[in-house]
């Protein structure tokens, strides 16, 4: 499904984002494999729209994404991605329906968004360079870092449950998590060799019209 315009479906779901920024590429790859239209408005990184007063009433961290849904404004990814699943529970579930499963789905996602993502975000990027004087290598050298440490936690975790997706064979909230963590590896040119079961994974999400809708080089703003 591609990005529509609200108004022409009757709704009022809007997701404020940036085309690279992977909390925003979740969003989308959960907007998508719900069957969820939705307005696709860019808030550029680059250019410090994330820092106007306009968008700050959105997110008062001055972060991307925001989700307008039901009249109510959503911030941070993860939340985002639970609040629609227990929001609209008959479209695709995310989440599975066992406890001790959801913790297992919740637990692979949260590795990548609190133990990854953080540390290597644009922001931690741009202190890095600025206040520390960190080069183009010594910044890919942080990346690096904790990428390994923590998609080697993941590979791991994943071996037991794994499926044709990260925790059995239906798409889980795991694996909309994983697949912009690797497209951000792939950008600092992380070796992924030794992670063989991840990358079959993310290979096969790429099939899907949901993944394939939601990747960065296909939103309007990508450059």
């Amino acid at each position: 499904m591609s990005d529509v315009s609200s108004a022409n479906l009757g709704t009022e779901r809007v997701l404020y984002g940036y085309w690279r920024s992977s909390a925003a590429y979740r969003v989308r790859i959960a907007l998508h494999h719900k069957n969820l239209p939705f307005e696709n408005v860019p808030v550029s990184l680059v250019n410090g729209e994330q820092r106007s007063a306009e968008h700050l009433a959105r997110n008062p961290q001055g972060l991307v994404p925001a989700l307008v849904d039901r009249g109510a404004t959503f911030t941070q990814s993860l939340a985002i991605c639970e609040y629609l699943d227990e929001a609209y529970p008959d479209t695709p579930r995310l989440l599975p329906s066992h406890p001790a499963e959801r913790a297992g789905v919740r637990a692979m996602a949260q590795l990548v968004a609190c133990d990854i993502h953080p540390l290597c975000n644009l922001r931690v990027l741009k202190y890095l360079e600025a206040e520390l004087g960190q080069d183009a290598d010594g910044k890919k050298a942080w990346v690096a870092r904790w990428l390994h440490d923590g998609l080697a936690a993941l590979e791991t975790l994943a071996e037991p449950v794994a499926g044709d997706y990260l925790f059995g064979d239906t798409v889980t909230l795991a694996d909309v998590f994983l697949a912009p963590q690797l497209y951000n590896a792939r950008r600092f040119d992380a070796d992924l060799a030794p992670y063989p079961l991840l990358r079959r994974i993310d290979e096969t999400l790429a099939e899907l019209p949901s993944f394939q809708a939601a990747e960065p080089s296909r939103q309007p703003d990508a450059q």
